[in-house]
């Protein structure tokens, strides 16, 4: 099982309206995308200055399989916005 893990860091500008909009995105496709096994949406509470503002962790059979994920039309409507909200982003790709 492949695990993937994104973490953003979101613009101040309309912070709190584009996290609920990206969390909403993305847990929208669940179901849309074969290849994507599982996924969690987790928006962060700590306070710390090394936060981010929003995790999410999915889980594919292969690494084609996130490959897949990655091109797939649904998930690059998100990648559009979120590209668009955000500073930055962070991800680990692992194998469990």
């Amino acid at each position: 099982m492949i695990v993937h893990i994104v973490m953003f860091k979101f613009n101040e500008e309309n912070r709190e309206a584009n996290l609920a909009k990206v969390s909403e995105m993305l847990d929208a496709l669940m179901g849309k995308i074969p290849s994507l096994n599982s996924m969690e949406v987790g928006k962060n509470f700590a306070n710390e200055a090394r936060a981010m503002d929003l995790v999410i962790t999915t889980t594919f059979e292969s690494i084609e399989a996130l490959q897949a994920y990655a091109i797939h039309p649904e998930h690059l409507k998100v990648v559009e916005v979120i590209k668009a909200t955000t500073e930055y982003s962070k991800v680990v790709d692992f194998e469990k």
